[in-house]
Formats: C-alpha cells, structure tokens, sequence
C-alpha cells in the first residue's frame, strides 16, 4: 500500500520476466497505487469492511483494463482479500497460498512471521498455512508491536535505520531459536530492511509473490 512496497513489486516482477525470457523483454503491467493516508486511518479504526470494499473498487477498475492476473503489493489488506477476489474475473493470486507452495516444496512445516501487528495477529496467513499443516510463530507481543512501529514510522517512508535492522534480526534470531525452520518477512517494505545474507532463516513473501505471479502469466 505504501509506495516504497510498489516500487519493489515493479522492480522484481522486471527483473523476473527478464530473467525467464532474455532479450529487452519487461513485464506488461498495469500499476494502480492508492492513496496509502486513507487505508492507513481505516487499518487504524479497525475499519476492515470499509477497506476490503475500496479495494474491491480498484480491483473492477484493473478488470475493466482487461488484466488476467492480479497482485495485491501489501501482505497486510490480504485480510481482506475475499471482497478483492469476488470484484474480478482475473486470477488473484494470494500471497499466503505462493508463501505456503514455496514452503510446502522445500517441506517446511514450521515458520516465524514478522510484519506489520495486523498480519501476526490477524490469523489470515496461520490459517492459510495451517490448511497445508505448516505451524506458524510469531513474535511476542512487546516483539510485534516494535516489528510493526519500524514498519509504520520508517519503512513505509523509505527510512531504513542499522538500529532497526538489528531489532528485526534479533526477533528472527528468536523465532528460529524456538525451531521456525524459516522466518517469513511478511510485509513488502521489510526487504529494505532485511536483505540475503543478513540472517540466515528470512523468506520474502514478496520475491514469491512475484516469482509465482510469472509463472501465471508466462505459463499455458
């Protein structure tokens, strides 16, 4: 929803294509950005139905544009995912469901979830993921609200602090000691924060997202 996160979104599904097909060739997208100020007041107030309803608006504008597969760039409005799905004839492709086939392959069957307070204890990505017998940990609580202050006071404004970057490896250092074989990095903007090499457990909900996205979209 914040703009850093469809920055990433459009870098990664270019540079996959690109990857797969060689040559000059990019990804043929079309990017609806909303105005994050009003999803932000209505994550806030609790205002869920509200917010499922505005996205299910721009998802019949992105239909009406003829698309064939559509990408929601923020793991936390997947909450409201449902009226998001009912407003197209596309394909929406969850973020959850690339999460739990990316994790079913390697045969993981117990994760950490870092984002924003909303996703760790909303209960839509446990769920999810619990369908496919995978056991899903958070942080605890004094732990999920520091996660989602990084993300709401820097990252969606494309402030990346070492300080921070050290509270997120310190959590994903917890998770994995309570025997999370992965650490899902469940918020768009956490890649700005947490890049390969810095821990050894983070899996990018995005980077999935995207690759599976392609795999729609240049399969039969």
């Amino acid at each position: 929803m914040a703009w850093p996160s469809s920055l990433v979104y459009y870098r990664l599904l270019n540079q996959e294509v690109e990857r797969r097909l060689g040559g000059h060739y990019s990804a043929r997208c079309i990017l609806l950005s909303v105005d994050f100020a009003e999803i932000e007041r209505l994550q806030a107030a609790g205002d869920w139905e509200r917010a499922g309803a505005l996205l299910a608006e721009e998802a019949r504008r992105l239909d009406a544009a003829g698309i064939d597969v559509l990408l929601l760039a923020t793991n936390t409005m997947h909450r409201v995912a449902a009226p998001i799905a009912a407003a197209t004839r596309a394909r929406f492709l969850q973020i959850a469901d690339a999460l739990a086939h990316a994790l079913g392959a390697a045969g993981m069957t117990r994760i950490g979830l870092l984002g924003t307070r909303y996703t760790m204890e909303g209960g839509f990505y446990a769920e999810t993921l619990a369908r496919r017998g995978i056991e899903t940990l958070v942080p605890d609580a004094s732990e999920r609200q520091a996660v989602h202050d990084i993300i709401y006071r820097e990252l969606v404004h494309d402030r990346v602090e070492p300080a921070s970057r050290k509270v997120y490896l310190d959590v994903i250092a917890g998770l994995a000691g309570r025997g999370a074989q992965a650490v899902a990095l469940a918020c768009s903007e956490i890649m700005l924060l947490v890049r390969d090499g810095d821990a050894t457990v983070p899996l990018d909900t995005t980077t999935l997202h995207c690759r599976l996205a392609v795999d729609l979209a240049l399969g039969p």
